[in-house]
């Protein structure tokens, strides 16, 4: 079985790390719109320092390669979250391919869903990071639903790939410390307020 499907040009795979150069399966089609490796490689140039030994949460999590690359640079743990069982099997096969299984959980639940069982199950974050539909006008809501529920460590923060063409509004108690614009992708990075002060 083939351990990856090229998408619109682009073959996913592990940039660094020790599970550096495995190719990564993925949907057919473009519906999950995978992070290219440029933008990638830029993102964890921003937060290789902070990986080692961190508790990662991948929301919208697709085929998983987000949370996987955190996994292969050094995280402790990686939690996953997709509502599509295609994607869920995927990101398990693409976890056993790395041989990163045995740090993993994945949820196959609609992201508030599961961040209420992450709630139950006393989850704390250390970099959360969250890549939803391009279209959805939900992000500030889930924002805001981290922060309620208290998922993020004092020091931690919360990174958010989204249309460059859209700005995150306000959130009470999150600040944005960090953009950086590819094109049609933003990313955004946003911190508890109590860092600001």
């Amino acid at each position: 079985m083939s351990f990856y499907v090229q998408i619109g040009g682009i073959c996913l795979r592990v940039i660094a790390g020790v599970a550096k150069g495995h190719k990564l399966k993925a949907p057919k089609g473009m519906d999950t719109r995978p992070t290219t490796d440029k933008i990638k490689e830029s993102l964890f140039n921003i937060i290789a320092p902070d990986l080692y030994d961190c508790n990662f949460l991948d929301l919208y999590s697709g085929t998983g390669a987000i949370g996987i690359e955190a996994l292969s640079r050094g995280a402790k743990k990686a939690v996953f979250i997709d509502r599509s069982r295609i994607c869920r099997k995927i990101i398990e096969d693409n976890l056993n391919h790395t041989k990163l299984i045995d740090k993993a959980v994945i949820y196959q639940n609609d992201v508030n869903k599961g961040l209420d069982i992450l709630k139950e199950k006393g989850e704390i974050f250390d970099i959360i990071f969250m890549d939803p539909p391009y279209l959805d006008n939900d992000i500030e809501k889930i924002l805001e639903k981290i922060s309620k529920l208290n998922l993020i460590t004092p020091s931690g923060y919360i990174i958010v790939e989204h249309s460059s063409e859209k700005r995150i509004q306000a959130i009470a108690d999150l600040w944005i410390w960090k953009e950086k614009i590819f094109k049609t992708t933003r990313m955004t990075f946003l911190k508890v307020v109590e860092e600001s002060l």
